[in-house]
Formats: structure tokens, C-alpha cells, sequence
């Protein structure tokens, strides 16, 4: 069976997306999926969230600073889960360097039944490469073609080697180059939002270049791919939004919040649904609102753990258990709903 890919992605950075896309994938673990987690994001936030320190230096081959001052260990002893050279950037260095094909790394496994295609700062490096390779696919060009499609081969490859059933894509906040070829390769695509101006902007801006890309691809380069080649029938079907609900503040009114959180069902089915009924459904789209988690934040960090899975003994005492509580059971309703909404695809 082959896995079905989950891009979450908005054109506005930091609404919480990579935090939902770590938490989604171990809920959906627990719910007894096989999840591989694929970090194309330059920034490598969510490699970030998942490993050490101590195994991000072994994986990128770097010395790091804070090892360097003793303020972390030098080994993980007895993990053995790291290697050099499982990165997306190593996997598309070929390519990059013109020395062959995309190189099929292997994911790393973080738990039973999940796992983590790495990211890396070093991917920032094949963004041009992909820029200049676009319009050549559109001719026809084998080795471009190759280009475009090397995302959506490292991840089936990937997804296939542990049986994944569910592949979550964690992509950067922009409509560059390397966000199309991962989303591209995404057979749906699910949107956490803030409810304020700047998300509502990226989503009037993703819609129609999604549909531009799709348009582009299924148009003018499917049809010269060769049968060699394993090409994405990108559909980017969107799954629906996220609300990733705000520290409320003094200088930020609930009036404020509430007037753009009314204003997304419009311009989501405006712009990202291309219809002109925003009365088609708020229900049907808007999967879940999340509340802030900010204090329970800096525990899961140290624990190196979700948030849901904190415990006494990583300090989440009193009362912070019972919101530790509330945080799993949000987080298994949304999973759920997502694992649904995929089924119904």
C-alpha cells in the first residue's frame, strides 16, 4: 500500500507549523500509523526538535558550539540511530554537484513506528538548482525532469523501505523553489493558520499558485516523463486549516483575534478553494483550533518529548498534568480528524 503524504505548509512562518507537524506525527504514531516525518524546510527546524544536539553534529558532520563548551555531551552513548550523510541535503547533492541521481538515504528511526528524513541548513544550496531546472522540464528535459521529481523519489523510496502509511512534510514559509518540488510531491496539503493579517495574505497567495503549479505539471511536464522516471501526479488536495490560537495579550483585543478569525472561511474558499461561496462550509474546513501550549513548551523541550507525553517526573505536577491531559486530547481529536479526512480523499 503506498503512503499517502501530508504537506503542512502556509506562506506565513511562525504560526506554530513545525510544532504541529512533530506533534502530529507522534499522535498519529500512537494511533497506530506508520509515520515518516520529512523535514524540507532549510531551516531544519523540525530535525531540530527531534534530535540532540550531540546527533545533529554527527548527522551534518559539524562541530558544535555548545559541545565545544561542554554544555552538552560529545556522544549519545549506545543510540547508534545517527549516521553522517541521511540528510535530504545529501540525498539531492548529486544532482547538485552533477555527479548522478538523487541518492536514496535512509530515514532514521526515532521510535517504534516513526520516523525522520533529516533536514538540513546545507538543502538552502539546491534552491537555484531547482529555480533554473523548472522551465527546462516544461521542454522536456530528462536530467531537469530528474531535478523536479527528486523529492517525491527520496520520499517513496523512503516511505516504502520502513511501510510507511503516513508521510508528513514539514516545508519552509515561502513560494520558492524548493517548496514547490516538496509540495509537488504532496498528495494533500494541510494549513495552520494564525488568526491575523499576515496569514490571511499567505493564504490568498497560496491558493492560486497552487493551483498554477498543478496546472503547470500535470499540463506540460507529466506528459514527457519518461516511464523510467517516478513522477508525483501532484495533487496538493488541500485537507482543510488549523488554528493556532495566540497568547493573548494587553496590546492584542479578543475583538481583534475574532474579526480575523471570521474573515479565514471567506478568503480560504476564495482563494484556496476557488469558489465564491464562503458559506460552503467553515465546518467542513476548519479541522481544529488549538490552544497556546507555551508553558508546557520549554518541559517537552528539556524532555526532549511532545508535549502530551510529559510526565511528573519531567516536571508537569498539579496542575500541569491536567493541561498536559487537555494537550493529548486535542492533539488525538485533530490526528484523528486528519487521518479521516485523508481516508476520504
Amino acid at each position: 500500500m503506498t503512503a499517502t503524504s501530508i504537506a503542512l505548509f502556509n506562506n506565513k512562518g511562525g504560526v506554530g507549523k513545525t510544532t504541529l507537524a512533530y506533534h502530529l506525527a507522534h499522535m498519529m504514531g500512537r494511533l497506530g500509523r506508520n509515520v515518516l516525518a520529512v523535514d524540507l524546510d532549510p531551516q531544519a527546524n523540525l530535525t531540530s526538535v527531534c534530535l540532540d544536539e550531540s546527533e545533529i553534529e554527527d548527522l551534518w558532520s559539524n562541530p558544535s558550539e555548545l559541545i565545544a563548551q561542554g554544555l552538552v555531551p560529545a556522544k549519545l552513548n549506545g543510540t547508534g540511530r545517527i549516521r553522517e550523510g541521511r540528510t535530504v541535503a545529501d540525498a539531492v547533492r548529486p544532482i547538485l554537484e552533477g555527479t548522478g541521481d538523487v541518492a536514496l538515504v535512509e530515514p532514521v528511526l526515532l521510535k517504534p513506528g516513526l520516523w525522520l528524513l533529516p533536514g538540513s541548513l546545507d538543502l538552502s544550496r539546491f534552491e537555484d538548482k531547482l529555480s533554473n531546472e523548472w522551465f527546462k522540464s516544461f521542454a522536456g528535459d530528462i536530467a531537469a525532469i530528474r531535478t523536479t521529481t527528486a523529492f517525491h523519489r527520496m520520499i517513496e523510496h523512503a516511505a516504502a523501505s520502513v511501510e510507511a502509511d503516513i508521510v508528513l512534510i514539514d516545508v519552509g514559509p515561502n513560494l520558492g523553489a524548493i517548496n514547490r518540488a516538496a509540495l509537488i510531491a504532496a498528495d494533500s496539503v494541510l494549513m495552520p493558520l494564525a488568526a491575523d493579517l499576515f496569514s490571511l495574505k499567505g493564504l490568498s497567495n497560496l491558493g492560486p499558485t497552487l493551483r498554477e503549479w498543478r496546472h503547470n505539471w500535470r499540463q506540460v511536464v507529466l506528459p514527457q516523463v519518461p516511464a523510467g522516471i517516478s513522477a508525483p501526479p501532484a495533487e496538493m488536495t488541500p485537507l482543510g486549516y488549523v488554528i493556532m490560537q495566540p497568547e493573548m495579550r494587553l496590546d492584542r483585543p479578543v475583538k481583534a483575534y475574532e474579526r480575523w478569525l471570521g474573515r479565514i472561511p471567506h478568503v480560504y474558499s476564495s482563494a484556496v478553494l476557488n469558489t465564491k461561496d464562503p458559506s460552503s462550509g467553515d465546518a467542513l474546513h476548519h479541522i481544529a483550533t488549538l490552544r497556546n501550549y507555551r508553558s508546557l513548551m520549554p518541559l517537552a523541550h528539556d524532555a526532549r518529548k511532545p508535549m502530551f507525553e510529559l510526565k511528573a517526573a519531567d516536571g508537569a505536577l498539579g496542575s500541569t498534568q491536567k493541561y498536559v491531559q487537555t494537550c493529548y486530547r486535542e492533539f488525538k481529536g485533530l490526528a484523528e480528524n486528519v487521518l479521516d479526512r485523508v481516508a476520504d480523499r
